[in-house]
Order: C-alpha cells, then sequence, then structure tokens
C-alpha cells in the first residue's frame, strides 16, 4: 500500500527518465530562464544575438522532452494539466512571448530536488556515470559555446584589428576551435581573447576525450549481469513451463493407461 501510494504523488511523476538526464534537463531550464533576464539586460546589443541563438538549440532539447514525456506519460490529460505539460509545449516554441513559461519549469527543478535529494542525486551518478558524463557533457558544450561567444564578441569588438565582430563570427570561432579543429579564418587579435581561446581549447580536447571514452565504454563494455530479481524471475518462468509440461505428460500416460485397460476388458 505505501508504495503504491508513492507513486500517485505528483512529485513522482516527474522523474520519467534516468536522474542524470532529469538534472540534465533542469539545468537546462535554469540557463534559459538566466538567458531571459540577459535578454532584458543586453536589450538589443549585439550579445543578444548570442542569447537568442542559443534560445533555438534550448528549443531543441525542450520540444523533444516534451514529446517523450507526452508518449510515455501513462496519463495524457494528466501530465499536460497536473504536471505543467501544456506550459512545457508553450515554453518550447520559438517565440519571444512564450518564453515567459520557462517559470513553470523551476516548479519540476523544485520537485526534482525535493524527490531526489543530494543523496540519491549522488548515488544515481555514480551508478550511471557514463550516461550521466554524456549529458553534463552536453550540458557543458552549450555553456562553451554560449558564453565563450558572449566573451569574445565583449572582449575582441575592441580591438580595430579584430575579425570576430559579429555573433555568427564569434559562434563559428567557438564551434571550430571547441572541436580543436581551428579553421584559422576567425581568430582574437587581443591578450584577453587569446587566453580565453586558449581555455576554450583545452576545454575542448577534454571534451572530446571524454566523448571518446564513453563511446568506447558504449560499443566495447561487456553485457551488463541481470539483476537477482531478473533473474530469479525467469527462473520462475522456467519452472513454470517445466511443470506445465510435466502435467501434460502425466495426463498423457494416464489416457494411455486407460486405453490399455479398456484393451485388455
Amino acid at each position: 500500500m505505501v508504495v503504491e501510494k508513492k507513486r500517485e504523488t505528483p512529485s513522482k511523476s516527474t522523474a520519467m527518465f534516468s536522474a542524470g538526464y532529469e538534472i540534465f534537463m533542469a539545468l537546462l531550464s535554469l540557463l534559459s530562464i538566466f538567458n531571459m533576464t540577459l535578454l532584458i539586460i543586453f536589450g538589443d546589443s549585439i550579445l543578444s544575438a548570442i542569447l537568442i541563438l542559443t534560445n533555438f538549440v534550448l528549443f531543441f532539447f525542450f520540444g523533444i522532452d516534451f514529446l517523450i514525456r507526452l508518449i510515455k506519460s501513462p496519463s495524457k490529460s494528466a501530465y499536460l494539466l497536473r504536471q505543467y505539460g501544456w506550459a512545457d509545449f508553450l515554453s518550447c516554441l520559438p517565440f519571444s512571448q512564450t518564453n515567459v513559461f520557462r517559470l513553470f519549469r523551476l516548479i519540476k527543478v523544485y520537485r526534482l530536488l525535493k524527490e531526489f535529494g543530494v543523496r540519491k542525486i549522488r548515488d544515481a551518478i555514480i551508478k550511471d556515470r557514463a550516461d550521466t558524463a554524456l549529458f553534463i557533457l552536453i550540458f557543458v558544450t552549450i555553456l562553451m559555446l554560449e558564453f565563450g561567444s558572449l566573451g569574445m564578441l565583449a572582449i575582441e569588438p575592441r580591438s580595430p584589428e579584430a575579425n570576430i565582430t559579429t555573433a555568427q563570427d564569434a559562434l563559428w570561432y567557438m564551434v571550430v576551435t571547441l572541436s580543436t579543429v581551428g579553421y584559422g579564418d576567425q581568430y582574437p587579435v587581443t591578450t584577453e581573447g587569446r587566453l580565453l581561446g586558449a581555455f576554450v581549447i583545452l576545454t575542448g580536447v577534454g571534451i572530446f576525450g571524454t566523448l571518446t571514452g564513453y563511446l568506447a565504454n558504449f560499443f566495447l563494455s561487456p553485457k551488463k549481469k541481470q539483476k537477482p530479481q531478473e533473474e530469479l524471475s525467469d527462473i520462475r518462468s522456467q519452472l513454470h513451463a517445466i511443470k506445465a509440461l510435466s502435467a501434460q505428460q502425466q495426463d498423457a500416460i494416464a489416457a494411455l493407461e486407460k486405453s490399455l485397460e479398456k484393451g485388455d476388458a
């Protein structure tokens, strides 16, 4: 009875996926709300273009998250009404007027922290290290692309020799530098910009090193052993099948014996 009551609580319905994924979506929600504040502060400056482009990336994640939650939810109406699914839908639309609905995601962040707690979050991260590392990797990449581009646009245009002067230039430089490709068509000319570029290069090496390790673990690691409960379930199903087969054999033997008795009579 206690287990059933826990399943019926609204807070438990927020965690449809692994703890790593829920933490990842919570971080994206906080980032999106923080970007809303930055857009108000920056106004129509060149820096706001970076935030607008980042918002389109977040729209993609929020849209996929809404569709998956809607499909996997046992009750579509409960998700849309009681669990603020309607706010999730509006928040993933690419319109500035609907950005305010991301505030409802703060409620999910609160429910997540209340449901898991620090100890459970730590245990979940330790248990699913590979998956959690992948989500953290994606989040760090988004942070680097956004704030690295903002930093470059805040530093480089001050120099008359700068070639990173637009949001597109800054994002392109961050992409090629973070991926450690470095085409050389865009590059910092100031000392501060070069220091930021060096930090981005080192971060990119760490990101792709972690990604390589995750892919190697995903494709080359041995298959996980079954849990004791799953093994017991398999044994029980096999035992039931054997009992059913034995019962059929006993019925067949009894039928043959009756036939022999009738023949002798």
